[in-house]
């Protein structure tokens, strides 16, 4: 599909309400493999895509095509094609954060909001977040990134993971000529560097219902800053600690997911 000036690979899976599916770093549509099928059973129409720079989509080289904006205007881009006026927005990780700025910049289009992991982007940073951040500033560094993490069979890639997630398959798809420098350059387009401000950035206040899920195994956000986003939510909220689940929540916990999906969005 075309959409804002890149080539997205999009997943339109059932009917019914329309309920869209964001993944995040170093995902693709197949993070949602065990949520499809139990949405669309559920009677909702699911739409899945890879976001620009991941997976079967496209990856433009500049690091400025990565802003949170730009993508805001490629689900807003992907509704319109499908002549969907609203849906519900479900993201992990970057897809997430990306769910949070759609829900502010694009309320009229996102009906109810489900976020994994990712905190709100104005909850106030704890020092355990800032710890827990070092990959962040580590990724900054282009070429550096690419060549430590990809070194001696992606050793350092693999022990960032600890194991979690799909190794070999984000391996496989990282390896693609451009792919991984792609996938970093949403670190570098949106969390660069710079001094603190006295007057950040202000977002309206998501009209979303809005549940929030955190797992007690993620080694890179912290839990804190998820359940402190009710505060920048002007609508029903609810947040649900998943016990044991590592990052990648949609893998780890598909059973406790699904239930919470289906309850919220149905």
């Amino acid at each position: 599909m075309d959409v804002n000036g890149v080539s997205l690979h999009v997943e339109d899976h059932g009917s019914g309400p329309a309920v869209v599916l964001l993944h995040g770093w170093p995902d693709s549509t197949a993070l949602w493999r065990h949520q499809i099928p139990v949405l669309v059973a559920n009677g909702l129409r699911v739409i899945a895509f890879d976001l620009r720079g991941f997976g079967r989509s496209d990856k433009p080289q500049e690091v400025s095509a990565y802003t949170l904006p730009t993508s805001v205007a490629d689900v807003v881009g992907v509704l319109d094609h499908l002549g969907i006026a609203k849906a519900h927005l479900v993201g992990h990780d970057w897809g997430a954060a990306l769910a949070w700025m759609t829900a502010c910049l694009q309320p009229d289009r996102v009906d109810r909001l489900v976020v994994l992991s990712v905190p709100h982007p104005a909850a106030p940073r704890t020092l355990r977040q800032r710890e827990m951040s070092w990959y962040q500033l580590f990724f900054q560094f282009e070429g550096v990134a690419e060549a430590s993490l990809q070194h001696k069979d992606w050793a350092l890639f693999r022990e960032v993971l600890r194991g979690d997630g799909d190794i070999e398959r984000y391996v496989e798809d990282l390896s693609r000529p451009g792919a991984l420098t792609a996938s970093l350059n949403w670190y570098r387009a949106n969390l660069a560097p710079r001094p603190p401000s006295d007057s950040p950035t202000r977002l309206p206040l998501v009209q979303s219902p809005t549940l929030a899920l955190w797992s007690t195994g993620d080694h890179f956000l912290d839990g804190a800053r998820v359940e402190a986003s009710a505060d920048f939510v002007e609508a029903e909220w609810r947040y649900e600690r998943i016990d044991g689940a590592s990052h990648w929540i949609p893998l780890d916990a598909p059973e406790r997911v699904n239930d919470l999906l289906i309850e919220w969005l149905t």
